[in-house]
């Protein structure tokens, strides 16, 4: 069985076709694009590669506005809004997790995106206390992308140390800690639930980061996940860095390369403090910065060297972090406009003239992210999966002749209601604009919403 649809102008990798057919086969992949058969009744308006997530902590949107105070020192940064996240971990249930992860992954599509990387460290009740089922939190993550039919890579997170003096986990902490031979089974019990996940599923894994997991832990990791994804935060603080640097007397960043088999597989998610050695160094091994520029902001974490390193031949993809907001268009727009600020310049980022910074942006992020969350997706060509998305005709702002300025208005001028379709390895699911499972979700969340207001 294949499937197919009829597009006013669609992005292919070779540039603008117009009045063009895109099919695919039943398990997802594109078969054929071309002008043959065009139904213009029926077609859609401007279809785009969709983007992968490269990186989301699902429970976190729940939170969102919770940690907008200053701290009682008269400063806040990234430390104290920690401690807010570890406060609101002590009352999430597996239900709450199911509920919110739905919610997120359904936002997401509505937004652009086609499939998401869960980093998902929260495997334990508050305390620490292991659950019956191992595996019962990261067995919600998969049942939400089942019911929000968004492609899904889940990295269970390694995480067994306090900071980088190993001290240990405490607090909020203990919900995520596991040492080696647990999360070896953990790890296990996770594979096995996956059979009754779609073709497309991915597992990876995620070593937390240099300050939660040793060189032991790196090793296991990499032998428990000899071929999938491999993820890893890096480089997001400046306090991490000089604490790197006192512990392991390298750059966090540095180490990794140096110490590691860092390759196309990895995604180094942050990286927002780099020297220029590591600027040339990280493009040069081919893996993905994963850059969360409106949680960065957020957090105040500091401006990522895009320009440098998109000029070195560096891979991005783009992810939602905190999911303090979730929009394609916001991610890319506040990574331009934060190179815009830095350097005092326009369209900073755009690597040629033969195309809009918009066009250029996306389409950087769509590869970059597929390669990031191991899926053959992130341009529109036969032999990749149809993760596709449609932008609305009817939208003023997005109706001009030239394709490019559509996606540069999308970013750049206006996102409301901007998407109308969304295809996640051919699966429809958002339609003139809703989710197709909406209503259902949203009711739960709703419930979810109400317990943890009376719980805090």
């Amino acid at each position: 069985m294949s499937s197919k649809i009829s597009a006013r102008r669609i992005l292919t990798s070779e540039g603008w076709l117009e009045n063009g057919v895109l099919h695919w086969d039943a398990a997802g992949f594109i078969t054929e694009i071309s002008g043959a058969g065009f139904d213009a009744q029926s077609a859609v308006g401007t279809v785009l590669p969709g983007l992968g997530n490269v990186h989301t902590h699902s429970f976190q949107r729940a939170m969102a506005g919770l940690a907008e105070r200053r701290g009682p020192s008269g400063s806040d940064d990234f430390w104290t809004w920690r401690k807010v996240m570890y406060r609101f971990l002590e009352v999430l249930t597996p239900d709450h997790v199911e509920a919110i992860a739905a919610q997120v992954q359904m936002e997401m599509a509505q937004a652009g995106y086609t499939a998401s990387a869960e980093f998902h460290y929260l495997h334990h009740q508050p305390g620490g206390v292991v659950y019956a089922d191992h595996a019962e939190t990261s067995r919600r993550i998969l049942a939400a992308s089942l019911e929000s039919g968004i492609g899904l890579t889940h990295l269970p997170v390694l995480y067994t140390h306090g900071a980088f003096d190993r001290r240990p986990l405490g607090g909020g902490q203990l919900r995520f800690g596991c040492n080696i031979s647990d999360f070896e089974a953990l790890y296990a019990s996770i594979s096995d639930s996956t059979r009754d996940m779609p073709a497309d599923y991915r597992l990876g894994v995620a070593p937390h980061s240099l300050r939660a997991v040793d060189r032991d832990g790196l090793n296991a990791c990499l032998a428990l996940c000899p071929d999938g994804p491999i993820h890893i935060h890096a480089a997001e603080q400046v306090k991490e860095v000089e604490e790197a640097e006192e512990f392991l007397n390298a750059r966090p960043v540095r180490w990794l390369l140096e110490n590691c088999p860092v390759d196309a597989r990895w995604c180094l998610i942050h990286a927002t403090h780099l020297d220029a050695g590591e600027v040339q160094a990280l493009a040069k091994s081919g893996a993905v910065a994963g850059l969360c520029p409106t949680t960065e902001a957020n957090l105040g974490d500091g401006i990522f060297p895009a320009r440098e390193f998109l000029a070195a031949g560096g891979r991005f993809g783009i992810g939602s972090d905190s999911n303090i907001r979730l929009s394609v268009a916001e991610e890319l727009r506040m990574l331009e406009v934060s190179q815009r600020l830095l350097h005092r310049q326009r369209a900073v980022l755009c690597s040629d003239a033969t195309r809009s910074n918009g066009r250029n942006l996306l389409e950087l992020a769509a590869r970059g992210g597929a390669q990031a969350i191991g899926r053959p997706s992130g341009a529109l060509e036969t032999g990749r999966l149809a993760d596709l998305v449609a932008l609305r005709d009817d939208v003023p702002f997005l109706n001009w002749n030239d394709p490019d300025p559509r996606i540069d208005s999308w970013i750049f001028g206006t996102e409301q209601q901007a998407v109308s379709d969304v295809w996640s390895a051919g699966r429809h699911i958002v339609r003139s604009g809703a989710h197709i499972r909406g209503e259902a979700i949203r009711k739960r969340f709703h419930k979810t919403m109400e317990e943890l207001r009376q719980a805090l």
